[in-house]
Protein backbone atom coordinates (compact mmCIF):
# COMPACT_ATOMS: atom_id res chain seq x y z
CA UNK A 1 0.00 0.00 0.00
CA UNK A 2 1.13 3.48 -0.65
CA UNK A 3 0.30 6.75 1.50
CA UNK A 4 0.08 9.87 0.28
CA UNK A 5 0.64 12.84 2.63
CA UNK A 6 0.18 16.40 1.98
CA UNK A 7 1.20 19.80 3.91
CA UNK A 8 1.33 23.49 3.90
CA UNK A 9 -2.14 23.91 3.38
CA UNK A 10 -3.68 27.40 5.13
CA UNK A 11 -4.87 30.59 4.59
CA UNK A 12 -3.61 33.78 2.53
CA UNK A 13 -4.41 36.58 1.17
CA UNK A 14 -4.43 37.53 -2.51
CA UNK A 15 -2.07 37.84 -4.14
CA UNK A 16 0.59 35.93 -2.00
CA UNK A 17 1.72 32.61 -1.97
CA UNK A 18 2.00 28.73 -0.79
CA UNK A 19 4.10 26.15 -1.15
CA UNK A 20 2.18 22.67 -0.68
CA UNK A 21 3.84 18.93 -0.61
CA UNK A 22 3.02 15.72 -0.83
CA UNK A 23 5.19 12.88 0.74
CA UNK A 24 4.31 9.33 -0.63
CA UNK A 25 5.68 6.34 1.56
CA UNK A 26 4.60 2.57 2.23
CA UNK A 27 5.47 -0.25 -0.17
CA UNK A 28 8.36 0.73 -2.63
CA UNK A 29 6.90 2.76 -5.57
CA UNK A 30 7.88 3.61 -8.47
CA UNK A 31 5.28 6.35 -9.92
CA UNK A 32 4.64 7.33 -13.14
CA UNK A 33 3.20 10.81 -12.52
CA UNK A 34 2.11 12.77 -9.34
CA UNK A 35 -0.56 14.98 -9.57
CA UNK A 36 -2.35 17.43 -7.88
CA UNK A 37 -6.23 18.31 -8.02
CA UNK A 38 -8.48 20.49 -6.02
CA UNK A 39 -11.95 20.56 -5.37
CA UNK A 40 -14.35 22.79 -3.95
CA UNK A 41 -17.85 21.55 -1.79
CA UNK A 42 -20.19 21.09 -4.30
CA UNK A 43 -18.22 20.73 -7.60
CA UNK A 44 -16.23 18.39 -9.51
CA UNK A 45 -12.35 17.41 -8.26
CA UNK A 46 -10.17 19.42 -11.26
CA UNK A 47 -6.83 18.93 -12.19
CA UNK A 48 -4.15 21.30 -11.30
CA UNK A 49 -0.97 19.97 -12.52
CA UNK A 50 1.31 17.07 -12.82
CA UNK A 51 5.26 15.82 -12.81
CA UNK A 52 6.30 12.90 -14.34
CA UNK A 53 8.86 10.75 -12.84
CA UNK A 54 11.57 12.85 -15.52
CA UNK A 55 10.74 15.61 -13.51
CA UNK A 56 8.45 17.27 -16.89
CA UNK A 57 5.46 19.12 -15.30
CA UNK A 58 2.07 19.81 -16.93
CA UNK A 59 -0.11 22.25 -15.91
CA UNK A 60 -4.16 23.24 -16.17
CA UNK A 61 -4.88 26.77 -18.07
CA UNK A 62 -6.08 27.99 -14.78
CA UNK A 63 -2.89 28.00 -13.41
CA UNK A 64 0.00 27.75 -15.73
CA UNK A 65 2.68 30.86 -14.85
CA UNK A 66 1.36 31.01 -11.42
CA UNK A 67 1.27 27.64 -10.03
CA UNK A 68 4.99 25.49 -10.21
CA UNK A 69 4.93 21.83 -9.38
CA UNK A 70 8.47 19.97 -9.35
CA UNK A 71 9.69 17.02 -7.20
CA UNK A 72 11.12 17.10 -4.00
CA UNK A 73 14.92 16.79 -2.86
CA UNK A 74 13.27 13.33 -1.09
CA UNK A 75 12.50 10.32 -2.82
CA UNK A 76 8.94 10.45 -3.87
CA UNK A 77 7.97 13.80 -2.81
CA UNK A 78 6.07 16.32 -4.66
CA UNK A 79 5.84 19.94 -4.19
CA UNK A 80 3.19 22.65 -5.65
CA UNK A 81 4.38 26.66 -5.21
CA UNK A 82 1.35 28.26 -5.73
CA UNK A 83 1.87 32.45 -6.49
CA UNK A 84 -0.54 35.22 -7.24
CA UNK A 85 -2.81 33.20 -5.44
CA UNK A 86 -6.88 33.97 -6.38
CA UNK A 87 -9.53 33.94 -4.36
CA UNK A 88 -11.13 31.06 -7.09
CA UNK A 89 -7.97 29.16 -6.16
CA UNK A 90 -9.21 28.34 -2.37
CA UNK A 91 -10.33 24.31 -2.46
CA UNK A 92 -8.69 21.17 -0.84
CA UNK A 93 -5.65 20.32 -2.85
CA UNK A 94 -5.43 16.47 -3.30
CA UNK A 95 -2.30 15.05 -4.30
CA UNK A 96 -2.31 11.72 -6.46
CA UNK A 97 0.63 8.96 -7.73
CA UNK A 98 -0.28 6.07 -10.64
CA UNK A 99 1.91 3.33 -11.62
CA UNK A 100 1.67 3.64 -15.24
CA UNK A 101 -0.09 6.06 -18.12
CA UNK A 102 -3.38 4.33 -18.86
CA UNK A 103 -4.31 3.61 -15.36
CA UNK A 104 -6.60 5.73 -13.22
CA UNK A 105 -4.98 7.35 -10.23
CA UNK A 106 -4.71 4.55 -7.40
CA UNK A 107 -3.44 6.55 -4.63
CA UNK A 108 -4.64 9.89 -2.79
CA UNK A 109 -3.71 11.74 0.28
CA UNK A 110 -6.36 13.13 2.30
CA UNK A 111 -6.13 16.69 0.69
CA UNK A 112 -4.80 19.86 2.43
CA UNK A 113 -7.46 23.08 2.57
CA UNK A 114 -5.44 26.21 0.74
CA UNK A 115 -8.29 29.46 1.44
CA UNK A 116 -7.49 32.78 -0.17
CA UNK A 117 -8.95 36.01 1.07
CA UNK A 118 -9.66 38.86 -1.40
Amino acid sequence: QVQLVESGGGLVQAGGSLRLSCAASGRTFNYYDMAWFRQVPGKEREFVGKVWSSGIAYYAESVKGRFTISRGDAKNTVNLEMNSLKPEDTAVYYCATRSGPTMNYEYWGQGTQVTVSS
